[in-house]
């Protein structure tokens, strides 16, 4: 794989963030007495930012009177409890450490909120990661799908989309990779499955980090 840059999606696919989402997302619903969730019913409502997760988690969704303090309830249980259980997959460090030593460019774009996404970064991957973007939109950088976050991680990276490719774990992702028009490796250890990503249009598929490393 003859890539310069490689931009990684965040949860899902650099760290296990699920168990900390789920914990969060349920001190939020408990607080606010709304039905809480499993941790695979939480699975399957993140990869589109978080206001839009709590969208799926909430009854009635943004309409339910008590979204917008359910929603400020999770945020700030989450900023404060991110890293319980959040752990980077195995391989993942290390794989990050040989990208840079062969003079690779690193960046993370993800749907979680720009100061958690740099938080999360500064704390696993120090040194190793050269741009983190989280959701901005006040900054007019819109979340993913739109490829907004990926054309600023290239513009502050100095490449080009020609020496860059997408690595990420959903449909989410696959679709960013395409509306940016570079290539996207979708993996098989985080949120969704193989064959949900075959339906979605997953086209290069790898079962481990270290898969990034080969020519």
């Amino acid at each position: 794989m003859p890539y310069s840059t490689y931009i990684f999606d965040l949860d899902g696919t650099l760290l296990d963030t699920l168990g900390d989402l789920a914990a969060s997302v349920n001190y939020a619903m408990s607080t606010h007495h709304l039905p809480e969730h499993s941790v695979d019913e939480v699975r399957m409502m993140v990869g589109n930012g978080v206001r839009k997760l709590m969208e799926r988690a909430i009854p009635d969704g943004a309409a339910n009177p008590c979204f917008d303090e359910t929603f400020a309830t999770f945020r700030h249980h989450y900023m404060e409890h991110q890293l319980d259980t959040t752990r980077p997959y195995d391989g993942i460090i290390e794989t990050l450490q040989e990208l840079k030593r062969r003079g690779c460019r690193t960046a993370v774009v993800s749907n979680k909120f720009d100061a958690a996404t740099k938080s999360l970064c500064n704390h696993f991957f120090s040194g190793l990661i050269d741009v983190a973007i989280g959701e901005n939109e006040a900054a007019g950088i819109h979340k993913k799908p739109a490829p907004d976050t990926v054309f600023e991680a290239i513009r502050l990276l100095g490449v080009s989309r020609e020496e860059a490719v997408y690595v990420g774990d959903s449909d989410v992702d696959i679709a960013t990779a395409q509306a940016s028009g570079i290539p996207c490796i979708s993996v098989l250890w985080g949120f969704r499955n193989r064959e949900f990503l075959i339906a979605h249009g997953a086209t290069t598929l790898i079962g481990s980090p270290t898969e990034l490393l080969f020519d």
